[in-house]
């Protein structure tokens, strides 16, 4: 049975290589399911130099917004590496406009919990492991918008409960992992 793995931190914290090495590792074949949309030129020359950086027989699949159901159609033998929840969620918070209202956020977090909750359903079904990178935006200080104080009660929720499901969870500081200890329920 595969295991879920969390990994989270700051902007450039070594969070995605740090998930990257943990892929590599796997007895299994990788499958990279991306959520970044590259939307300008800027963010294209990253996402290929990122992909020049990874193996070649790694797959990657874009999932911008619907996480869940394409990672439902990868195969349960592959490591699902998933970088990362922080634009997932962000994709998914941003057509809701600059100001949104209380009971679209409330809404959106709800749908945002529903589809952790299948896709970690999944998880736990698969043989291989996987891995879910995200930023932790805990440790900031509170955004001076509704839409940034929005994402980070969002994301903050959508962390914890991906970690709290978690077999094993990290914290990176300055490329360094501190292992977080066993959630408690």
């Amino acid at each position: 049975m595969g295991q879920l793995f969390f990994v989270t931190g700051g902007a450039r914290s070594g969070k995605s290589s740090y998930a990257e090495r943990l892929a590599a590792r796997q007895p299994h074949p990788v499958s990279y399911l991306a959520t970044l949309e590259p939307l300008d030129e800027e963010m294209r020359v990253r996402v290929a130099r990122h992909q020049g950086q990874r193996p070649e027989e790694w797959v990657t699949v874009e999932a911008p917004r619907a996480l869940a159901a394409t990672y439902g159609q990868l195969p349960a033998e592959r490591c699902v590496l998933i970088d990362c929840l922080s634009l997932w969620v962000s994709n998914r918070l941003l057509p809701l406009g600059e100001t949104p209202e209380p009971d679209a956020i409330a809404a959106l977090e709800q749908e945002l919990v529903d589809e952790l909750e299948e896709l970690l359903n999944l998880a736990g079904s698969r043989d291989a492991d996987t891995i879910i990178v995200s930023n932790e935006v805990g440790s900031g200080v509170v955004p001076p918008s509704a839409l940034g104080r929005a994402y980070r009660d969002l994301l903050g929720r959508a962390n914890q409960y991906v970690a709290s499901r978690a077999d094993r969870a990290w914290l990176l500081a300055a490329g360094r992992a501190l292992e977080l200890p066993p959630s408690e329920g």
